[in-house]
């Protein structure tokens, strides 16, 4: 995302998902279920670390964390979930992937691909779009000096970060999927505690949307997050700031 709109389409996103704090809750819940599928004990699964670190972020309690590990590595039962990543194209042909978990795929792709349809968008084959996207850590930071900047620079290269961006009171830490645990604990280490961290797939272009149709794509988007089986979505979109304050 190009200029200040990718900190305003990170912070609508997030902002967005705490709103549906109950489904926000559920969501969690299943990416903790299957990430301990992998193993149990967060120090050798950074998956389940960071599911664990989200679910805790939005205060959910630790019996209940306690008990999707225990589900995920087989001491409960539970229902058998799958993941499936659907990609497709918005208005003004913005790429967007969607990740699920479902016990159901054929009740997934059929409520995904009427959320498309109903929005302007085109749900397309796997590979379609995904080749725009790279998965990254990153940690975003709100800084109001560029001595802030500058700490967060040095501890950030020093711990292994890939690069670093501070524009209009921000400032972004990029690095690859396997150095992000460690990248924010050197990071929270020094003081330096992030507004937003997480791996996800990021664009490698952008499309700028402005007027109706971004707007439809917002309304695209919000369409995809509330489904049930809907874990995340992104896309290749630079939205307006004025919008996304809007919304």
């Amino acid at each position: 995302m190009a200029g200040h709109s990718k900190w305003a389409n990170i912070q609508y996103r997030k902002g967005a998902q705490d709103k549906k704090r109950g489904k926000l809750f559920t969501k969690l819940i299943r990416e903790i279920t299957v990430a301990a599928r992998s193993g149990g004990d967060p120090a050798g699964n950074p998956r389940l670390r960071l599911a664990i670190d989200r679910a805790l972020d939005a205060n959910m309690t630790k019996d209940t964390v306690e008990r999707a590990v225990k589900r995920g590595t087989g001491e409960l039962g539970g229902e058998q979930i799958e993941e499936i990543r659907y990609e497709g194209y918005g208005p003004g042909g913005v790429a967007i992937m969607v990740d699920c978990m479902t016990d159901n795929r054929t009740r997934t792709v059929g409520e995904v691909r009427q959320a498309f349809s109903k929005h302007g968008g085109n749900l397309g084959a796997d590979g379609s779009v995904g080749y725009l996207f790279k998965k990254r850590g990153q940690l975003l930071f709100k800084t109001g000096d560029a001595a802030a900047e500058e700490r967060i620079l040095e501890v950030a290269l020093e711990a292994g970060a890939d690069d670093v961006v501070s524009e209009g009171g921000y400032t972004e830490v990029l690095c690859a999927p396997e150095s992000f645990e460690a990248l924010r604990k050197a990071l929270e280490a020094a003081g330096l505690k992030p507004e937003h961290a997480d791996v996800a797939m990021r664009p490698s272009t952008t499309v700028k949307l402005e007027g109706e149709a971004a707007q439809q794509l917002l309304k695209l988007l919000d369409a995809l997050e509330d489904l049930d089986d809907v874990q995340s979505v992104v896309s290749n979109a630079d939205l307006p700031d004025e919008l996304l304050h809007a919304a």
